[in-house]
């Protein structure tokens, strides 16, 4: 009788362990701000969301303008974040760039 020897698998590298491993779940794209503040503004683009439908990123960033053009630090802030938690391609035109290249245009 011949005697085989099997060496015992590396559990890495298992089939079976691999299929019983839990898979990594990413978080949530919404999932990225932390505190009360995060939630307030989560809250109020949602609300805004629910007024203006699928224009309102686009209404955000035109009161971010108007709020900064008014000389409103505090207001422009808010509507700059509520249009980035919308779209954040849209708030981008809110970022120095953009007002910069808006002041220029208006000259």
């Amino acid at each position: 009788m011949t005697i085989h020897f099997a060496a015992a698998r590396d559990a890495a590298k298992s089939p079976v362990a691999r299929a019983l491993q839990r898979p990594d779940t990413p978080a949530a794209c919404n999932d990225n701000g932390t505190g009360e503040n995060h939630d307030l503004l989560l809250r109020a683009a949602l609300r805004h969301f629910s007024e203006f439908g699928l224009g309102a990123p686009h209404e955000a960033r035109e009161r971010a303008r108007a709020a900064f053009f008014g000389g409103d630090r505090k207001s422009y802030d808010w509507w700059r974040e509520i249009c980035r938690l919308l779209d954040k391609q849209l708030a981008q035109d809110l970022g120095p760039e953009g007002i910069a290249g808006l002041i220029d245009d208006l000259r």
